[in-house]
């Protein structure tokens, strides 16, 4: 790790999975040793919202700050992960605190248009604003999930990302340049979650899931769907709700583009109702029927079939 690609300071704006997916990775670098201080809405929440995030922070020897510009001073490095709805709220809140020069990489799912007004207040404040896609779940990769980023500080921001031992690869092109291929990537990647939803509930209600996924094998040999359709239950139940906020900054970047994206407004209504269960899928196996069921009878359904 070179010297000069090494933060002295490194602020989290969000502390969730992500951040600290990201921060375990690199705590297994050999040399890191950067001072790292997270600041999260949840410690303006309710008592024990607080409290557990506070538990957070503490349990990873993370730096607890009380607001966002308490967080940003005096870090070279500010790398904001927050729910897609609050992306740009979360850039204009580190305006006026920031180090010159300092590194805001931007690595939230929202709409690529947004991102450019982000970018324009950050770079206007004295910071150097990056587009970050993170291009994969961050289990169990941690610190290594594949980032595109761009923009015009995407040069600037590589090494100091390699310093750290991240997968980044530089986008060509402004701000937005990366979340388009992520928000037009999850079109699909989303939208097939929702369709496995879908058809596999309703397969489960008619009792003919069994003969409707045999089928899609034949079809599309090599894709094991009872496999696949587990997996992306698993997705919607554990992050649905999350899933659903990014989904609407997808349909935004579609509509955007002059198209209308109602098939990312589609999707967001499985992810989001699915989600609103608060379901833990490791509570109900490994296998499609399973999850399905425990989804049913969550929404007052019940399988024909009981396996």
């Amino acid at each position: 790790m070179a010297a000069d690609a090494r933060p002295p300071r490194i602020a989290f704006i969000g502390y969730g999975e992500a951040a600290r997916a990201f921060l375990a990775g690199w705590r297994s670098e050999p040399d890191f040793a950067a001072q790292v201080v997270a600041y999260d809405l949840k410690t303006d929440g309710p008592d024990a919202t607080r409290a557990a995030k506070l538990a957070d922070y503490a349990t990873d020897g993370v730096g607890a700050a009380m607001t966002a510009h308490e967080a940003v001073a005096g870090a070279t490095l500010v790398v904001s992960v927050v729910t897609a709805d609050q992306a740009h709220a979360a850039a204009l809140s580190v305006v006026g605190a920031l180090a010159p020069g300092a590194l805001f990489l931007d690595c939230n799912s929202c709409a690529p248009q947004m991102k450019v007004k982000s970018a324009e207040r950050i770079d206007a404040s004295g910071g150097r604003y990056v587009d970050v896609a993170v291009m994969a779940p961050v289990h169990p990769r941690l610190h290594r999930t594949p980032l595109l980023i761009s923009g015009p500080h995407a040069e600037a921001a590589a090494p100091v990302l390699a310093g750290l031992g991240m997968s980044a690869e530089i986008q060509p092109g402004p701000v937005g340049a990366s979340s388009s291929i992520k928000m037009v990537r999850s079109i699909m990647i989303k939208g097939l979650e929702a369709l496995i939803c879908e058809c596999v509930l309703s397969g489960r209600l008619a009792g003919v899931d069994d003969i409707v996924l045999a089928t899609l094998e034949d079809t599309f040999p090599g894709f094991d769907w009872p496999k696949r359709a587990a997996y992306m239950l698993e997705r919607v139940m554990t992050h649905g709700i999350r899933r659903a906020s990014e989904l609407r900054e997808v349909a935004l970047t579609v509509d955007l583009l002059g198209l209308d994206g109602r098939m990312a407004r589609a999707t967001v209504d499985w992810q989001q109702e699915i989600g609103d269960l608060r379901l833990k899928a490791s509570d109900h196996g490994a296998d499609y029927r399973s999850r399905a069921d425990a989804i049913l009878a969550a929404l007052g359904k019940h399988a024909q079939t009981a396996e």
